[in-house]
């Protein structure tokens, strides 16, 4: 079958630019975007019975700005005023400008990334008297803890917040031609959402070797994976996938 129709698993692109929307027009696609999963923040008396406690902490160590969110938000919830002196280490400057949103930048002690979280390590490296706090979702890579117990520094994990499956129930008699996944998670809010779900000429595009292996697990068949040398983006792998399969009606 040819596809016409294809469904996104993140949300729209708020500025109106996207690789999508010139996929769309040069092969005649109608495009929709729909969140399969979102972030649900833990509440104060769940984080409470971690028995962390976050003024014990020197440092922060932010990799996203859902990160750096979450941590004013418990820090709110559980009446803990956040000291000057507290230090801030994130990924990267983008990361790192978020913070204005609530502290005065400034006058705080802010050590920046380059993107990498083996750089960020390395940088942490240089201040190992501190005692860091780190914030994470329920599903985070482990390679990030990991790293941090490799170089010895003392630091706290923290879940903060997790990554939930989407109510979808409203697409249930929709059909699309191809979906597209950029994380495992939104493979398992398909299974949740539809139990019975049978892929018979659904095609499925993933990003990354984990999504890949989550369909496979999922007992579902992958038409299209990205990235690959001849198409690094998914908007290119899916072109690429169009063009091979022209003959199709």
């Amino acid at each position: 079958m040819k596809i016409k129709r294809i469904l996104v698993s993140q949300p729209e692109p708020a500025a109106g630019k996207s690789p999508f929307f010139d996929l769309a027009e040069k092969n005649n696609l109608k495009i929709d975007f729909r969140p399969f999963i979102h972030v649900e923040g833990i509440p104060a008396k769940e984080f409470r019975k971690t028995r962390t406690q976050i003024l014990d902490h020197t440092a922060v160590i932010f990799t996203s700005r859902t990160a750096i969110d979450h941590f004013f938000r418990i820090c709110e919830e559980t009446r803990v005023t956040v000291p000057d002196s507290l230090k801030y280490f994130c990924i990267s400057e983008a990361t790192a400008f978020y913070l204005q949103k609530y502290i005065v930048y400034r006058k705080r002690k802010i050590f920046v990334g380059s993107g990498r979280f083996n750089d960020l390590v390395d940088l942490m490296k240089k201040h190992k008297e501190e005692n860091y706090l780190f914030p994470l979702s329920d599903i985070h890579k482990p390679e990030m803890p990991q790293s941090l117990e490799k170089a010895k520094l003392k630091f706290t994990k923290a879940i903060l917040y997790k990554t939930v499956s989407s109510d979808l129930s409203d697409l249930k008699d929709v059909n699309y031609d191809l979906l597209v996944f950029y994380s495992p998670s939104g493979i398992k809010s398909l299974m949740q959402n539809f139990p019975d779900f049978e892929q018979n000429d659904t095609r499925i595009a993933t990003f990354g070797p984990a999504t890949a292996k989550a369909v496979e697990d999922a007992g579902l068949r992958l038409d299209v994976n990205a990235p690959i040398p001849e198409a690094p983006s998914m908007t290119m792998a899916i072109d690429r996938y169009i063009k091979m399969n022209k003959g199709e009606k």
